[in-house]
């Protein structure tokens, strides 16, 4: 028995050398297929290497952000190649550029003649070829400004400053009396609704519940690799999508019969605006256009909203002297209040400078995207390294908001550091250029509300203070904040 174990154990290392010498010449084969293609000898690619023939680089991404330590990912390229701030990879089944400098992803997503958008077609087939990550500049650039007035703009935070500020405090006064709750959770459903308002003026609740899980699912197949077979995050994001769709296509529909017999009683919300749309030669959006544009913004418009409202109220309640100094602040508002007014103002928003250093630290310490991808146009110099036309390119973000350099003690959450101010291309939490989030403004405010009502009159109670984090799709307790939302 002693001898079949030590045969079996000689067998099976025999096997593992053999395929570490297979996996050695396949990535050399891998590498020298790319070069070939690009007649490499006349360029000077960043340093790097393109993984596995096909899988590339994605299994030692998805390993390290599955793990503990996502930032292993990058951190193994920089320790085999140097800190050169832009490596060469296969990620997402596409020839690459990692970019992790501040100044090299502000190039990056600043230069429109240089660079477009480069997202992988598994992300595209999900969020839809239609919808905002697709599109061409002019195009983009034309929808966004029609658009972004409806979530952005004075005018418009004014209009759904009340809207927020009652939901959030109906929401905490419930879950206070529900127990046990998934905190992220009913933060997601939160956002969710006040999005849902602002986009399509309102929705019934079993509505909104069942498109919120669709995009639940949605989401964890958009970093996933592209397996479309049963079982895998991709396939179930896919089905998600489809789902999605058809329930985007009944409200369409509603909408378009209601305007033709109320047309001037309905008031105008960003589905009115999609749907009256038309461009110079009078051509309007098909139902597949509006249908793409309203799933990605109902998806990004909570998303990301929830998920930094969540990480706020947990950073807060793990910083006694943060939370009592943004307590203080809040008190000191509802102090110089009239007697008369009811509820915050945006410009009593706007005085939590505090609460907006707490807000800015999340999101850099969190960096809910990670990562935005761009293609080049033509051949294009970065740093001194060539970056071939048609290559994808990956600002890498985490990599920027964790830079020592720029934040000491990156990991450390310190609002305090936000006391002075940082350089263009140092703080990207919603991207840069003209592609940049046009929702930002609204999805602070959404954060700040939640967050002054919260400091307050609540505090969280976690189940699992030491639950261990997820990262994919964003990063999350894995229990979701599991515990009791408790009246101080």
């Amino acid at each position: 028995m002693v001898l079949e174990m030590g045969s079996m154990w000689v067998v099976l290392m025999a096997i593992g050398g053999v395929l570490l010498v297979l996996r050695s010449i396949l990535k050399n084969v891998n590498w020298w297929l790319y070069e070939s293609k690009l007649g490499v000898k006349q360029y000077s690619l960043p340093p790097g290497d393109m993984g596995w023939p096909f899988i590339g680089n994605m299994w030692s991404f998805l390993r390290a952000f599955k793990s503990k330590d996502p930032d292993s990912f990058i951190s193994s390229i920089v320790s085999r190649y140097g800190s050169s701030g832009i490596y060469k990879a296969l990620m997402f089944g596409n020839p690459s550029v990692i970019v992790t400098t501040s100044e090299g992803c502000k190039r990056v997503l600043t230069d429109d003649e240089k660079f477009t958008t480069g997202w992988p077609q598994s992300t595209i087939e999900l969020i839809g070829k239609n919808s905002f990550i697709a599109m061409s500049y002019e195009e983009h650039k034309r929808l966004r400004r029609l658009t972004s007035s409806s979530i952005n703009g004075m005018e418009a935070l004014s209009l759904y400053l009340k809207y927020i500020e009652e939901n959030v405090i109906i929401s905490l006064e419930k879950w206070s009396n529900m127990g046990q709750i998934e905190f992220l959770t009913e933060i997601r459903k939160l956002t969710f609704k006040i999005i849902m308002h602002i986009f399509l003026s309102s929705e019934s609740e079993p509505v909104m519940e069942a498109l919120e899980k669709e995009y639940t699912i949605l989401n964890h197949g958009v970093r996933a690799m592209q397996i479309n077979v049963p079982g895998f995050a991709y396939y179930k994001a896919l089905k998600a999508r489809k789902n999605l769709v058809g329930m985007f296509q009944s409200i369409v529909d509603d909408r378009r019969n209601t305007r033709k017999v109320y047309s001037q009683k309905k008031a105008k919300d960003m589905m009115d605006s999609l749907i009256d749309v038309e461009d110079d030669n009078g051509r309007k959006l098909s139902d597949e256009d509006i249908i793409d544009i309203m799933l990605m913004y109902l998806n990004a418009g909570h998303e990301s909203s929830g998920h930094i409202t969540m990480w706020a109220a947990y950073f807060l309640q793990n910083h006694p002297e943060y939370l009592q100094k943004a307590k203080e602040e809040q008190e000191e508002i509802i102090k110089r209040r009239p007697s008369t007014q009811k509820g915050l103002t945006l410009k009593e928003i706007r005085s939590m400078d505090f609460l907006y250093k707490v807000i800015d630290e999340t999101m850099r310490v969190i960096t809910f995207s990670l990562v935005v991808f761009r293609e080049a146009k033509s051949d294009v110099n970065i740093d001194g390294y060539l970056v071939p036309k048609g290559w994808k390119v990956l600002t890498w973000f985490r990599s920027v908001h964790l830079d020592p350099e720029i934040y000491p003690n990156p990991k450390e959450f310190n609002p305090n550091r936000w006391n002075k101010e940082h350089k263009a291309g140092e703080f990207l939490p919603f991207g840069a250029g003209t592609r940049l989030c046009p929702g930002n403004d609204l999805a602070k405010m959404e954060i700040a509300v939640f967050l002054h009502h919260f400091t307050l009159n609540y505090q969280l109670e976690q189940l699992n203070p030491k639950c261990p984090i997820r990262y994919l799709p964003h990063t999350r307790p894995m229990d979701n904040c599991l515990g009791r939302v408790k009246k101080c």
